[in-house]
């Protein structure tokens, strides 16, 4: 039986959005045309030269319910974590991109953590066609790259993968599993029609076995991701997600009444 190529669904272009204390984003999962893709919930793409764009960054604030993975951090807010992201301005410009990834039911309130992925726990590599990649989580080229971030509930695999120009791009991704491709950097042909997509922009993947690309005339880069879906309720309210808004309304008291960080996570 042969492997089927994921045809694309969708291609989304990112929304302009103000966030924390005025940092300029492009969002492209969590908005009123694509409110999430289980178990995605939102996606920002910060990048820019002009200070003034992401300098006030994002002041002391909760989560509670999900995982973000920011560029090289992972953070699991658990039962509920309070911290801040205030970015250094660099004379380069800064650049990079933010998801939030849902937790279980039975893993909302477990204990906060932070994963810290530095430049040298993710080390680029060839692969066959010509691509180059870096694995975040899960593991790639049939189990050879394994990534530093494992043993989560919907078994994510994030690739950042950069193609050179007519350099192709293979990669089994689970029947069923939910799969998108976020171009940041030039542009990149998916799936069996080799449907083009120039950056920035949000690909959403049909079902199938495998994701395939292949690189553009000027090359390009992106991020695959990839997880299995809950299927569960979502209720959320800025920061927090949870399974209802009983439990909505409990993380917001805990917040005002001083309970919010447990001593006791489950």
């Amino acid at each position: 039986m042969n492997d089927s190529s994921r045809p694309v669904a969708q291609i989304v272009k990112p929304e302009p959005v103000v966030e924390g204390a005025g940092v300029h984003l492009r969002r492209s999962i969590g908005t009123r045309q694509l409110d999430h893709l289980d178990p995605f919930l939102l996606l920002d793409h910060f990048e820019s030269v002009r200070p003034e764009d992401y300098e006030p960054g994002f002041p002391y604030h909760p989560h509670r319910g999900i995982e973000t993975v920011t560029v090289v951090q992972w953070m699991t807010s658990g039962s509920g974590i309070l911290h801040e992201e205030m970015p250094q301005v660099r004379p380069e410009g800064i650049g990079g991109l933010q998801l939030w990834l849902n937790l279980p039911a039975r893993e909302k309130m477990t204990r906060p953590k932070y994963r810290d992925l530095t430049a040298s726990h993710l080390p680029e590599t060839d692969l066959d066609g010509g691509a180059r990649a870096r694995v975040i989580a899960g593991d790639a080229a049939g189990g050879r790259l394994v990534g530093p971030v494992e043993g989560l509930a919907v078994a994510p695999k994030f690739l950042d993968v950069t193609l050179a120009p007519d350099a192709t791009f293979r990669e089994a991704v689970p029947r069923g599993h939910t799969a998108f491709a976020y171009v940041d950097q030039g542009e990149v042909r998916f799936g069996p029609q080799r449907t083009a997509a120039r950056a920035p922009a949000l690909v959403v993947f049909g079902d199938g076995d495998l994701v395939e690309a292949a690189g553009a005339p000027g090359g390009g880069r992106f991020l695959l991701a990839a997880a299995r879906p809950l299927g569960e309720p979502i209720a959320r309210h800025g920061p927090f997600v949870m399974n209802t808004r009983a439990e909505i309304e409990q993380a917001l008291r805990d917040l005002r009444s001083g309970h919010f960080i447990r001593a006791d996570p489950t």
